[in-house]
C-alpha cells in the first residue's frame, strides 16, 4: 500500500471516529440536550433519566471526539457544544433519517401520539401575529432553557409549572407553544392542558436549533 493510499484511509478513519461517537442514542440525547442550553453531568443525567456515571462516561466519549467541551465551575463540570455545527450535524442527521427511516415517523407518532390533534403555526405565520398583537408565544422549556437563548418575544412559563400559572395566560389571543422542537413533547402536553381549560391554542415544531437554522436571530 502506497504512502497516498494510507493517508486516505486514515483520513477516514478520522471520520469514522467522530461518527462512532454518535452511534449511541444516550449520546445524541445529550447531544440534543445541549442544543437547548449547556449543563453540568448531574443535570444531564437528570434530564436523560441516566445514572450520573453513565452520563460522565458518555460525556467523555463526545469530548474526546471534540464534539463537547467542559469547564469546571466549583465543584462541577458544565459542559457544552463544542462549536454551532455540531448542532447542525445533529438536525442533518435527523433530517436524514426523517427521509430514509420510516420508522423515524412511527416511533414519533408513539412519543408524540397527539402531535396531529393541534393546529401548527407557520414561522411566518408567527411573524405576521406576532406583529398583529394576536397571539402569545409560550416557551415552555425549563428555565434555564429559556435563559440560555430563546425565540424573540416568547414568554417562559415551564411546563412543571403551568397549570400553577394560567392566570397569567390572557384568554383573547391564540396561545402558540414550543419547546425543543419536533421531537419534544413538552409543547403538546400544555397545549392539551391550555386547550382542556378553554383557551384557544396552536404549536410552533420549531425551536431554537431550527428557529438559528433558519438565519434568525435568538433573543437571551
Amino acid at each position: 500500500m502506497n504512502e497516498k493510499r494510507k493517508s486516505k484511509e486514515q483520513l477516514f478513519q478520522t471520520f469514522a471516529r467522530l461518527a462512532r461517537a454518535l452511534a449511541n442514542p444516550h449520546r445524541l440525547e445529550l447531544i440534543d440536550l445541549l442544543v437547548q442550553a449547556p449543563r453540568t453531568v448531574e443535570e444531564l443525567a437528570r434530564e436523560a433519566h441516566m445514572m450520573i456515571a453513565n452520563t460522565s462516561q458518555h460525556l467523555q466519549r463526545l469530548k474526546q471526539a471534540h464534539l463537547v467541551t467542559d469547564e469546571r465551575e466549583g465543584l462541577f463540570v458544565r459542559y457544552r457544544l463544542a462549536d454551532p455545527a455540531v448542532a447542525q450535524l445533529w438536525l442533518e442527521l435527523r433530517g436524514v433519517a426523517e427521509l430514509q427511516l420510516a420508522e423515524v415517523d412511527r416511533a414519533l407518532s408513539a412519543y408524540r401520539p397527539r402531535r396531529h390533534d393541534f393546529e401548527k403555526i407557520s414561522i411566518d405565520e408567527l411573524f405576521d401575529r406576532m406583529t398583529r398583537d394576536e397571539v402569545v408565544l409560550l416557551d415552555v422549556r425549563p428555565e434555564a432553557e429559556f435563559q440560555a437563548g430563546h425565540l424573540p418575544g416568547a414568554v417562559s412559563i415551564p411546563l412543571d409549572e403551568l397549570e400553577q400559572r394560567l392566570e397569567e395566560i390572557p384568554r383573547d389571543k391564540l396561545i402558540i407553544t414550543y419547546c425543543r422542537g419536533p421531537y419534544c413533547v413538552f409543547a403538546d402536553e400544555a397545549l392539551e392542558l391550555l386547550e382542556g381549560r378553554g383557551w384557544n391554542v396552536a404549536r410552533l415544531e420549531e425551536g431554537v436549533a431550527e428557529w438559528q437554522r433558519a438565519g434568525l436571530i435568538l433573543a437571551g
